[in-house]
């Protein structure tokens, strides 16, 4: 039950670090989910939104922290 609560508390860091990078990146006037390049579809009946650079940016960056984490 130990390692249980480890892995919590490890996502709920996880979750609040990311929280405040969120935050810095809208201070610096740098919106996820509004960069060049996502795609936004506006009509009368409705919007399509597809967030294409947020997405390639998000996975760059998994890919790199998940490629520094198996280095060691």
């Amino acid at each position: 039950m130990v390692n249980v609560g480890r892995i919590v508390i490890g996502a709920g860091l996880t979750l609040a670090g990311i929280g405040v990078v969120i935050m810095l990146l809208e201070r610096l006037n740098i919106h996820l989910g509004r960069l060049p390049g996502d795609i936004v579809l506006r009509s009368k009946g409705g919007t399509f939104y597809f967030p294409v650079m947020t997405c390639i940016l998000l996975s760059a960056l998994a890919s790199l922290v998940m490629w520094l984490l198996n280095r060691r």
